[in-house]
């Protein structure tokens, strides 16, 4: 993995699988130095940093100098990475590492070996030891994405080292201290997994130390218009053609837009938007439509209640439908037998959000 400062989340290139909760961060301000104040190299490349991001970037600010541990929440594409970077940067660890990992990624015991690192032999496959992203991190930041689907059986040694700056690698007696500044992310709601039983309240509680929320795109139109700008900027550079106008009607329906995806959804409309363009001017195709949820019912009926009840599921475990933390299972249900009664009740996921 590599920790230098520009190699993190810039917008350089253009790729499917590129990290698009950066997507907020400008490139062309960004120099390689490290200047004498952290926050004049990076603040100042965060498209929407005089508008509603102020109070939340200084929040950032003011907790960034200390050692506290950090949740951010907010759905995803709104740029969670970007905060967590932002946190690193203007902290006295900006010289040392900062570690990611994806708490979604991978399965419960490779996570463990993941964080932790293993000695080999200590299962079957470990033909040799291996360092695990604490260890990496040390006397840097670890930003775990996704906090909310690490194993519950995982969350009680989390907490330890949270508590006591210490652990031991799978498959070894021998206790290894850290100093390590962790930032946490999620797009779940962490409160309701704790009602739920899905996660640990002592490690929730832990956690949130220092909360920031980050609100989705369709509460900050008024950022919307120098986003648009700046990714037709840098989608026209890197495909080497000159756009010089967005028509007016063009940004009234981009601003007016609901954008579920958030900026990652707008990002990848205004490449696709580039693309099609010619002579000069942005002319993308249709804006996808998306039906809202269903408001509150004065006197539902039961179709309405269990309608309801499944478009909540559905949110919750952000439209993934099977595995033992989708939507089916907070139901207790079949997974077939959901697909029927969202089928029956018309219910369907915004086209970027299906998970089976």
């Amino acid at each position: 993995m590599s920790t230098a400062p520009d190699s993190f989340m810039q917008l350089t290139r253009y790729t499917e699988s590129s990290p698009m909760n950066a997507t907020f961060q400008r490139t062309d301000e960004h120099s390689n130095g490290r200047p004498e104040r952290a926050d004049s190299s990076f603040l100042d490349t965060i498209v929407g940093r005089r508008g509603t991001l102020r109070p939340i970037l200084n929040e950032v600010e003011a907790v960034a100098g200390t050692n506290t541990t950090v949740l951010i929440t907010g759905e995803t594409g709104t740029g969670k990475e970007v905060i967590a970077r932002a946190i690193h940067e203007l902290s006295p660890r900006r010289n040392r590492n900062l570690v990611k990992v994806n708490c979604a990624a991978m399965p419960a015991g490779l996570l463990e070996s993941e964080l932790f690192g293993h000695e080999r032999g200590a299962f079957t496959g470990a033909v040799n030891s291996h360092v695990g992203r604490f260890a990496l991190a040390d006397r840097g930041t670890l930003f775990l994405d996704e906090i909310g689907d690490m194993p519950l059986e995982l969350q009680p040694k989390m907490l330890r080292v949270l508590q006591e700056r210490e652990f031991e690698a799978v498959g070894s007696t021998r206790t290894t201290r850290v100093d390590v500044r962790v930032v946490v992310a999620t797009n779940q709601d962490l409160k309701q997994m704790v009602r739920d039983r899905e996660f640990r309240e002592d490690l929730y509680y832990r956690l949130n130390a220092f909360p920031v929320y980050l609100p989705p795109l369709r509460e900050r139109k008024a950022d919307i218009p120098e986003l648009v700008e700046h990714f037709v900027q840098h989608f026209a550079e890197s495909m080497d053609k000159t756009i010089e106008t967005i028509p007016e009607e063009t940004m009234c329906a981009l601003v007016s837009n609901h954008w579920p995806g958030n900026i990652r959804e707008l990002q990848n409309y205004i490449a696709r938007g580039v693309i099609l363009s010619n002579n000069g001017i942005f002319e993308p195709g249709p804006l996808e439509r998306y039906e809202s949820l269903d408001p509150e019912i004065a006197n539902p009926t039961l179709e309405d209640k269990v309608r309801r009840e499944i478009l909540v599921a559905c949110q919750r475990a952000n439209w993934k439908l099977g595995g033992p933390r989708g939507a089916a299972a907070r139901l207790g249900l079949k997974r077939t037998t959901l697909f029927y009664k969202m089928k029956r009740l018309g219910i369907a996921p915004p086209a970027d959000r299906w998970q089976d």
